[in-house]
């Protein structure tokens, strides 16, 4: 099997060299390739990536030419990704590349179609927004409610999954309501296909608005109207079974 690590960017000049650098030195178990979306970053970013990225072996780089958003960057990535396994990584250091490793393992070992991180699980979270940490878990329920599942935290950016999910449905949000509207769909569709769904306890780096965080209280109002959107989504279905919509 092969990795896909893909990487959307968006003003992370500080950040995104560090990171870079720790993935793509990194042993996933796996062949693997980086897909990095540089999403018009103003701040040097995208000169940094022209510069020491592009070109290198298994690295692909894409440039939008104007901010689309975070959806809209992964988007981009997965329509570029060949791996069999895709898994998500943002271009800060809030979260290790290091919890990716078990979070792949267990699908390469054949437990899992899809695997989240959570930052509630016990391992090292710095502690932070209250309101950021109550509205993820009114998110979460609500989720949970409307879909039958008990994911803790769906806000996370850590998701790895099998490439094939993504042909079962398509994806439409382009800010960082593709959390819900990607969580929602999986969990939907996996009713019919048996997708076994896991989660596994990451450690989380948080950052404060100063520190540069972009998601705000505005995203987490989007966030429930994109639950009511999708509350009675269900995937196309044939003799109740889902249709591949693309991808073959």
């Amino acid at each position: 099997m092969r990795l896909s690590l893909v990487i959307p960017v968006y003003n992370e000049r500080e950040f995104f060299p560090i990171l870079f650098r720790k993935v793509y030195e990194m042993d996933f178990g796996l062949p693997r390739e980086i897909v990095v979306v540089d999403d018009f970053s103003t701040d040097g970013t995208r000169e940094y990536i022209r510069e020491n990225v592009e070109g290198l072996e298994g690295v692909k780089v894409i440039y939008h030419e104007r901010n689309r958003g975070k959806g809209a960057a992964l988007h981009t990535a997965f329509a570029h990704a060949t791996g069999d396994i895709i898994a998500i990584q943002d271009a800060d250091l809030e979260y290790d590349p290091a919890d990716l490793i078990p979070m792949i393992k267990l699908i390469t070992d054949g437990y899992a179609d899809v695997v989240y991180g959570s930052r509630f699980y016990g391992n090292p979270h710095r502690i932070l927004y209250h309101h950021h940490f109550m509205g993820n878990k009114l998110i979460s329920f609500l989720v949970n409610v409307l879909s039958d599942m008990t994911f803790s935290d769906i806000e996370v950016c850590y998701k790895v999954f099998k490439r094939e999910v993504l042909d079962y449905f398509d994806l439409t949000l382009t800010d960082f309501g593709f959390e819900v509207e990607f969580t929602m769909k999986v969990s939907k569709t996996a009713k019919y296909t048996n997708w076994r769904i896991y989660e596994m306890g990451i450690s989380y780096h948080g950052r404060t608005y100063a520190e540069g965080k972009k998601i705000n209280w505005k995203d987490g109002v989007k966030a429930l109207l994109y639950i009511l959107r999708f509350a009675f989504w269900k995937p196309k279905l044939k003799g109740g079974k889902p249709v591949k919509v693309k991808g073959g």
